[in-house]
C-alpha cells in the first residue's frame, strides 16, 4: 500500500513557475515508477510526465516538454514536478500516481495508487 500526498499547487501568473511535490508513504517507494497527470474542468485526465524507479528514464507529454521537469528523491520518498513558463492552459488539478512495474508509464490505467490532487491555476 502506498499513500501519496501532493503539495505545491497555487495561483501563478502566465509565464510563472511552480514546483509540485508528492510525498509517498511506505518503504518501497524506490520500486515504483511515478507519474504526474492533470485534469482540467470538463476534460479527461491527461498524462503530464513520468519517471522510472531510479530516475534513469523520464517521459513527457508534448505539451509540457521543455517547460516541465520531473525528478525524484528516493531518500525522501518524494517525486517533484518543476513547472516553468506556465500557461493558462496548464490550469488543472494535478495528480501524482505510482505504478508497481517501476518503468513509469503514459497510461493512467497502469497506475496502482493516486494522490488526492493539487490545484494549479495560471492567470492570463
Amino acid at each position: 500500500q502506498v499513500q501519496l500526498v501532493e503539495s505545491g499547487g497555487g495561483l501563478v501568473q502566465d509565464g510563472g513557475s511552480l514546483r509540485l511535490s508528492c510525498a509517498a508513504s511506505g518503504r518501497t517507494f524506490s520500486s515504483y515508477g511515478m507519474g504526474w497527470f492533470r485534469q482540467a474542468p470538463g476534460k479527461e485526465r491527461e498524462f503530464v510526465a513520468a519517471i522510472s524507479r531510479r530516475g534513469e528514464r523520464t517521459y513527457y507529454a508534448d505539451s509540457v516538454k521543455g517547460r516541465f521537469t520531473i525528478s525524484r528523491d528516493n531518500a525522501k520518498n518524494t517525486v517533484y514536478l518543476q513547472m516553468n513558463s506556465l500557461k493558462p492552459e496548464d490550469t488543472a488539478v494535478y495528480y501524482c500516481a505510482a505504478e508497481s512495474l517501476g518503468w513509469g508509464n503514459r497510461e493512467a490505467g497502469r497506475y496502482d495508487y493516486w494522490g488526492q490532487g493539487t490545484q494549479v491555476t495560471v492567470s492570463s
